[in-house]
């Protein structure tokens, strides 16, 4: 998939930048419930996803009364 192929978001996540999106789908992480299962420490490990996209992915959790995965910071 090429920079230019990538979509701004993936199923119910919220836009976090290309790069991000892309190590997202590519772990097969596609919804906002994989993401929370998977953790933050999980993400930051994926080349392309940075303390930005976590910011806003836990933002997102938050709104929607989600928490990470055990042992992650709420």
């Amino acid at each position: 998939m090429s920079a230019s192929d990538t979509p701004d978001r993936i199923g119910d996540l919220p836009k976090i930048g290309r790069p991000a999106t892309r190590a997202l789908a590519a772990a097969g992480l596609t919804s906002l419930a994989d993401v929370a299962a998977a953790g933050s420490a999980r993400l930051l490990a994926l080349h392309g996803v940075g303390p930005r996209a976590i910011r806003i992915l836990s933002e997102e959790l938050e709104a929607r009364g989600m928490e990470w995965g055990e042992g992650e910071p709420a």
